[in-house]
């Protein structure tokens, strides 16, 4: 119930009160879902945040009062937010959920606290927290990924295009084609096992040995060694013994963890992992500019279907990158777009300049 001498509502108070209200619903039971498929600590920061939007709920309803009205239903990006939080529970809808609690909405609602503004800001950076964990464990597989379908779209559209410009025949474009993703393919998920293992190894070789630790019993605290140590990683020579003999005089065996084993740097990914998903993904980028020719498409037709059809898939990959580095999808899929394009434009009147040289 609202207070005495509390102003009349107007019409439009109640429906933006009404919309606030079924928002906050919605978006506790995004947080609720999203716990529903986790364990631990993220349940329990989940389940924070639902109790959150909660409170936020019940500011709306003390408002409206007797007003309240029937149940309405939240904003559209709010219940596909839930959708995709009952069906996935992934980094993809952390994302998306970073995304909706950037939005302030609150920042010019007189109607709101500031204790509610102050709240969801700090939720934006909650859930950014949440999704770089999921962004860690993904990025190197996915860096591959991305790369990969990119390089598959653009390089073997702009293949095709230009041999086709050329003016060869049908057979000798699809050829090409799939020549072109065979090759491209093998080149990408080679090229990324080599440099996703090369990059753990030189991180395995920078990272000290635990075990260097048992040696600390036997060295003199006054005359040791360890303190280089610690002036090669940067101490000057005073903090560097300091620090030296503290480590020396806490030292229990039993606290010695074991050398970091092979594979665990979890941010770059796995060499078999980041090769396979370059190597499928290149696959499926790199026969959709053949698919026309597959089909027995010929000549513009079959240009402007080529072309058409990979320019969907780069403002899909585009949009996915967006959402998952927590940028504007649209902006990132219109440059991907044009970045794909272009490149492809750019070989397409090469061929037919050389093309027309032949002739």
């Amino acid at each position: 119930m609202r207070g005495k001498g509390c102003p009349v509502p107007t019409p439009a108070d109640l429906r933006r009160w009404r919309a606030y209200l079924a928002d906050e619903r919605a978006e506790a039971a995004v947080y609720r879902d999203l716990a529903s498929r986790r364990d631990g600590e993220e349940r329990a920061i989940l389940l924070e945040l639902a109790e959150a939007e909660r409170r936020h709920e019940q500011h709306w309803l003390d408002l409206l009062g007797d007003d309240v009205g029937k149940p309405r239903r939240g904003a559209l990006r709010t219940r596909w937010l839930g959708f995709l939080a009952r069906r996935l529970g992934s980094v993809f809808v952390l994302a998306l959920a970073q995304r909706a609690e950037a939005r302030a909405v609150y920042a010019d609602e007189r109607d709101a606290t500031p204790q509610m503004v102050a709240d969801e800001r700090i939720h934006e950076e909650v859930v950014r927290s949440l999704a770089a964990r999921g962004r860690a464990q993904l990025s190197g597989s996915f860096r591959a990924a991305v790369f990969g379908m990119n390089d598959g779209l653009v390089s073997n559209l702009a293949l095709v295009l230009g041999i086709g410009a050329t003016g060869v025949g049908t057979g000798v474009v699809l050829a090409t084609g799939i020549a072109g993703l065979l090759a491209g393919a093998l080149s990408m998920g080679a090229g990324e096992y080599v440099s996703v293992r090369s990059q753990r190894e030189l991180l395995e070789a920078s990272t000290p040995d635990p075990q260097t630790r048992t040696a600390f019993p036997h060295l003199d605290i006054e005359a040791n060694e360890l303190a280089l140590v610690y002036r090669a990683r940067g101490e000057s020579p005073d903090e560097a013994a300091e620090h030296a003999q503290r480590s020396i005089r806490s030292y229990r065996p039993d606290q010695i963890q074991p050398r970091r084993a092979h594979g665990e740097f979890e941010e770059i990914g796995s060499a078999w992992g980041a090769a396979l998903a370059s190597f499928g993904l290149f696959s499926g980028g790199a026969i959709i500019p053949v698919l026309p020719y597959l089909l027995g498409l010929s000549g513009t037709t079959a240009v402007l279907v080529s072309a058409a059809l990979v320019g969907l898939a780069l403002l899909v990959t585009g949009a996915i990158v967006g959402i998952l580095s927590g940028g504007p999808p649209l902006r990132r899929a219109l440059r991907q777009l044009a970045i794909g394009w272009g490149a492809a434009a750019a070989t397409y009147a090469l061929g037919l300049a050389f093309g027309a040289n032949v002739a």
